[in-house]
């Protein structure tokens, strides 16, 4: 289960994911890629447990042989 020291803001989560604030914006209105969010008001906070997931669910190796 999630705490709140465990939730972040938008700044913060893009900040560690590597893209911008209207990026995760974008992401959350189309709702592709599916990446979990809470919204409480018009607060959006992220998990670093969720993001790490989609991370490693996005990332790959390219092995050349």
């Amino acid at each position: 289960m999630s705490t709140k020291k465990n939730r972040i803001n938008p700044d913060a989560a893009a900040h560690y994911l590597g893209v911008s604030v209207k990026t995760l914006a974008k992401w959350r209105c189309i709702g592709t890629p599916m990446l979990p969010f809470s919204r409480v008001g018009r607060c959006i906070r992220y998990s670093y447990e969720d993001l790490d997931e989609y991370l490693a669910k996005h990332t790959y190796n390219k092995v050349e042989g």
